[in-house]
């Protein structure tokens, strides 16, 4: 059973190296970054224990796959598959699981996308040109509703498999399969194809439609995407698609001196990448010249999201230094309402982040995972927004399987409809939902932050680091 004891904030100055960090959090500074393992609080290895759970749970043990959401697992996403595939060594590790257990989960996953049907028909595919579409239905594993073939999507999946290929590496039959099979499942994706002629990959691709007309490009969570794209064994782009890539950058550069960074508002773009990628002291052309490298980039707008809240432009209910976090998650529902003499538009799943920023929106919908995320970046002002949550909502936003996916204090109108949530009057609504794509980030920021532990088996993979040097990034563990 997973302990249900309370946390208290004040337990955050007992953890060593925090306290000073947090004071200088609290007067405005900005601490020296973190660089090595962080010892956190016991809320954070419940946080991380009950997460866990939710993958291992919910998961489909005969196919491997994880559902979109839960507890209406109608769908599975292939993104969140990945994220389980990550998993599922936390849970070796921490002792919740066996290795036997999670080799056989993991080998009934690399299995099933081996041997998944591909093919350009709407129906009874799972994929298409080594790629797989965004959902899947649960049971048969085939292509659900009209969803797009996902490039980015796919490659939070390959992410996952190159993950479990460099973990699972002892000499046992099942785990030389596992290696081979995540191996070649990637190296299937023709990533060319998805290039489609132009300057940069396309977001996805509909059967009897073609591609989506928007690509790649700019700073977001398509880093990922081109990094696989340029390391891939058998369908390699070429490398002036970092080019193409960084070119949109002049747009995305927001604050001066030690705020200055690429800015893009939801925080979900700055940690999918960095989930599984280290870039702590590693920079291609663009870095180098800016004088900083992707990682302390995130850190600086992990502070800007805080300070966002601080300053709370468009006056929302609850935001504060230790309440928040914009990224994309579930929200209260698609409607207008009038707030302290304003009408506002509120929206059901949409992204969300500071509305000076790109792609920025706020509608007061604070999810947990876009803080909880970034723990790996910046601990000393994550871990006080982390128990400030639990201290003030409890068992309102903390479930059986840890931070429910969001909510929002403003929206406290109990005669709008909702989805996927329940309205209180004094607190407004909370969803009753976990999203796998905000789940894995928590999940990966908690294990990285306590030990690289993510971080320190990627930097084995061959695809990453070949991706890095085509892209141009160089020093660090790249030099080794």
């Amino acid at each position: 059973m997973i302990d249900r004891r309370c946390f208290s904030a004040t337990a955050l100055l007992a953890v060593g190296g925090l306290a000073a960090d947090r004071a200088a959090a609290l007067a405005g500074r900005r601490p020296k970054r973190t660089t090595g393992a962080t010892q956190l609080p016991a809320l954070l290895d419940d946080l991380e224990h009950r997460t866990f759970r939710w993958f291992w749970d919910t998961g489909n043990p005969a196919n491997g796959l994880v559902p979109d959401s839960w507890p209406n697992p109608a769908f599975c996403s292939i993104a969140a598959v990945g994220f389980a595939l990550t998993a599922y060594p936390i849970g070796v590790a921490r002792g919740w699981i066996s290795r036997s257990a999670a080799r056989a989960r993991t080998l009934a996953t690399v299995r099933f996308f081996d041997r998944a049907p591909q093919g350009p028909a709407a129906d009874g595919v799972t994929g298409h040109q080594g790629f797989f579409y965004h959902f899947l239905h649960m049971d048969s594993g085939l292509r659900y509703g009209d969803v797009e073939l996902s490039s980015v999507d796919s490659t939070m999946l390959f992410l996952g498999m190159l993950f479990a290929a460099e973990y699972f590496d002892q000499d046992h039959p099942d785990e030389r399969e596992i290696g081979r099979l995540a191996r070649a499942i990637y190296a299937r994706a023709d990533w060319e194809w998805f290039r489609r002629g132009a300057a940069a990959i396309s977001m996805g691709w509909h059967p009897g439609q073609g591609f989506i007309a928007r690509s790649w490009d700019g700073y977001n969570e398509g880093m990922m995407v081109n990094l696989l794209a340029l390391g891939s064994p058998t369908h390699p782009v070429a490398a002036n698609i970092w080019d193409a890539w960084c070119a949109p950058y002049p747009q995305c550069w927001r604050g001066s001196g030690d705020t200055r960074r690429l800015a893009f508002a939801p925080m979900f773009g700055h940690q999918y990448s960095q989930m599984w990628i280290d870039f702590r002291g590693i920079r291609d052309a663009a870095m180098r010249a800016a004088g900083l490298d992707y990682f302390e980039n995130s850190r600086r707008e992990t502070w800007a999201q805080r300070s966002y809240a601080i300053r709370n432009p468009m006056g929302w209910d609850g935001y504060s230094r230790d309440v928040w976090g914009l990224t994309a998650c579930v929200g209260p529902a698609d409607v207008e309402h009038d707030f302290k003499g304003t009408q506002r538009s509120f929206r059901s799943y949409s992204a969300r982040g500071p509305i000076d920023e790109p792609d920025g929106y706020d509608d007061g919908t604070i999810a947990p995972t876009a803080a909880i995320g970034s723990l790996a970046f910046a601990p000393e002002i994550v871990v006080p927004a982390t128990l400030a949550m639990h201290a003030r909502y409890g068992p309102w936003l903390y479930g059986d399987y840890g931070f429910y996916d969001a909510f929002n204090p403003s929206f406290r109108w109990s005669d709008k409809p909702v989805q996927l949530g329940v309205v209180d009057p004094a607190r407004g609504w909370v969803s009753r939902n976990y999203l796998g794509i905000d789940q894995g980030p928590i999940l990966g920021a908690i294990a990285n932050a306590k030990e690289d532990f993510i971080w320190r088996t990627m930097r084995r993979s061959g695809p990453i680091r070949l991706g890095l040097q085509r892209a141009g990034f160089t020093g660090g563990w790249l030099a080794a």
